[in-house]
């Protein structure tokens, strides 16, 4: 915005001094020169303005396209995650572990049911009526299935879109100590210099310098984190709405 009103009031001083001075000092045939380099500058000023006003509206359409989907992929990393998790124990450290549970794992398809049974009680020298809980086992399911219903999206999943060089997303596994409980973990990043390395220095400063609660805060955008048992990722709720 600095940028937008010292441009403009450049044009403005410019407009007024040569208007003065074609009128005031020089010849009649150096006016239409003069006239001429006036015109060549001001359609480039003008463009200068419309570079201004125009460049943050192009970065926030390509940043907001380009999260979204590095967004999916890092939805599709913590959904695989959880699952392994949910099989193993413990999160994958890496993605050649992760895909290929993906690809061969499976879940177990349990069933919960209420049930009772007669114990004799020692103290009251009688049979009694125990509860108990039976779980049945019905069956199993696919994990890639079940999360990504016949799509081997998967198998690119550490890929990040947009990057120029073959980068991969990073990813962590970890088990940490929280009030004496252990608890796995994980996190998979990737800087947003290499999702938007051909915006401009200046938009992209401002980026990475983002802290608020509609942005995705900080350099990096990221699910999952190696210091709290969380698998949240830091982007705001607008990238988890689903598009019509």
């Amino acid at each position: 915005m600095l940028n937008l009103i010292l441009i403009v009031l450049v044009i403005c001083l410019l407009t007024l001094g040569l208007v003065f001075l074609i009128d005031r000092f020089l010849p009649q045939k150096v006016k239409p020169v003069l006239i001429i380099v006036f015109g060549l500058l001001s359609i480039f000023l003008g463009y200068k303005i419309y570079q201004s006003i125009n460049a943050p509206i192009e970065f926030n359409k390509v940043r907001k396209e380009r999260f979204s989907q590095v967004i999916a992929k890092l939805k599709d990393i913590r959904d695989s995650q959880e699952a392994y998790k949910t099989v193993n124990g413990r999160f994958a450290k890496d993605f050649n572990s992760l895909i290929k549970f993906v690809d061969t794992g499976s879940y177990t398809i349990t069933q919960q049911r209420d049930s009772s049974f007669m114990r004799f009680d020692k103290v009251y020298q009688i049979e009694l009526q125990k509860d108990t809980v039976i779980i049945d086992t019905l069956g199993f399911e696919k994990v890639r299935d079940s999360i990504f219903k016949g799509d081997d999206r998967y198998k690119t999943m550490m890929e990040v879109p947009y990057a120029q060089g073959g980068e991969k997303f990073e990813m962590k596994a970890d088990i940490i100590d929280k009030q004496g409980y252990k608890a796995p973990v994980f996190e998979a990043k990737i800087k947003k210099n290499v999702v938007l390395y051909d915006q401009p220095a200046d938009l992209l400063a401002r980026e990475n310098a983002h802290q608020s609660v509609e942005e995705v805060n900080g350099t990096e955008i990221k699910v999952g984190s190696l210091t709290d048992v969380s698998t949240n990722g830091n982007w705001p709720p607008i990238y988890d709405r689903k598009s019509n």
